[in-house]
């Protein structure tokens, strides 16, 4: 086996920090119990820990321990926060808004509630990937009962102004869900003063293992929510299953070494998206989505306006990266910029590069060497 490609797609999934790796393995092995078996040592030991991983998540965003609900990643907290809202408030209206540009959990969620008898509205955002305020605050009715934006998009890397968005909706009675999975440990969170009542969130983009989320549900909100999950009444009834307690302290020691170190961290990949930035946009062809002051520091994504970009694409295995969404099969062009106005080529052959915690300046010289030759080959 060959050299393994330098990894770059650190929005599609993050490697799991050695640090979170040795404290989730005591609770695979000696430390086993149910968390939810409070009649003895072993189960009282697992609650405590899952009750410590849910302050530590919550500490990150500033929310209050008993405002976060255990689920097994940000699809099923995007679908428990958008489905239970809309049936527990059908009475009172059906009518829902989103982006073009959500993660595909969101959208398919809202499509399949169309097929139950909702109405949802998809707005198109700038050429930029930012909402436009006035085309949102247009769009809300009478009977809407809820709005959902992502903070971070998934494949462009724009911040959404969400405090603008959440008094919108807060002014007109809407319930507001943010789906956060790509914005923990890269931008801060304040839910103690952000309009926002449902908040979506993951722990493999955050140096977390894989199959373990959390969704906030606001106190101050009181949001009505109709369980996606029955079957014994745990994480406040809104949730059932036996708790991952392995997966949950990972998630929670991922959340907290990402508050300990986003200060440090977000410059340094700032940096060394950048170094990619400068070497990469002046080059022909090159065409950098979405804003990029707007932006979280770790990504970068770029569309290739040349003959044969294909050929780039299919090529790059000295470097792990992506073309589009991990969610999106079949190579089908992105959804997120054929949203922007990216038509053909430019939503087909387009690259996403994402830095990460692991990566080295050596690493984004080198992947920016492989880049750069394939493209300018290309152009000729």
């Amino acid at each position: 086996m060959g050299k393994a490609p330098i990894y770059l797609d650190n929005a599609a999934t993050t490697r799991v920090d050695p640090r979170v790796v040795q404290e989730m393995l005591p609770w695979l092995s000696e430390r086993f119990g149910n968390p939810a078996s409070s009649s003895h040592a072993y189960g009282r030991e697992a609650r405590a820990a899952v009750e410590q991983a849910r302050a530590e998540v919550a500490a990150l965003v500033g929310a209050e321990p008993a405002e976060i609900i255990w689920t097994s990643g940000a699809t099923e907290s995007n679908n428990l926060a958008i489905k239970g809202l809309a049936l527990a408030a059908r009475s009172r209206g059906r009518h829902l808004v989103t982006l073009q540009t959500e993660h595909k959990a969101v959208l398919d969620t809202m499509h399949e509630l169309e097929r139950q008898g909702c109405q949802a509205t998809m707005l198109a955002p700038r050429s930029d990937g930012l909402l436009d305020l006035e085309a949102f605050a247009a769009a809300l009715r009478p009977d809407t009962v809820l709005a959902s934006v992502m903070l971070v998009n998934n494949e462009i890397g724009v911040i959404q102004g969400i405090d603008a968005i959440g008094s919108i909706c807060r002014a007109r009675g809407i319930i507001f869900h943010v789906d956060a999975a790509q914005a923990t440990g890269k931008v801060a969170i304040d839910l103690r003063r952000s309009p926002v009542d449902l908040m979506s969130f993951t722990a493999h983009k955050t140096y977390g293992p894989k199959g373990i989320g959390a969704l906030y549900v606001s106190s101050k909100s009181q949001v009505p929510l109709e369980a996606q999950m029955h079957g014994g009444g745990h994480e406040q009834g809104l949730r059932s299953g036996t708790l991952a307690t392995h997966q949950i302290v990972g998630m929670g020691a991922s959340f907290r070494i990402a508050g300990e170190e986003m200060a440090s961290e977000v410059p340094r990949m700032r940096a060394l998206r950048d170094r990619l930035y400068d070497g990469l946009a002046a080059l022909e062809g090159v065409q950098v989505n979405g804003d990029m002051e707007q932006r979280i520091a770790h990504n970068l994504n770029i569309s290739l306006l040349l003959p044969k970009a294909e050929q780039v694409i299919e090529s790059l295995s000295e470097i792990a990266v992506s073309q589009a969404a991990a969610c999106i099969a079949g190579g089908a062009p992105s959804h997120v910029l054929q949203a922007l106005g990216r038509a053909g080529d430019g939503a087909g052959n387009s690259i996403r590069i994402t830095v990460g915690r692991f990566n080295t300046a050596v690493e984004i010289d080198y992947a920016l060497a492989c880049l750069r030759a394939k493209i300018e080959a290309c152009g000729k």
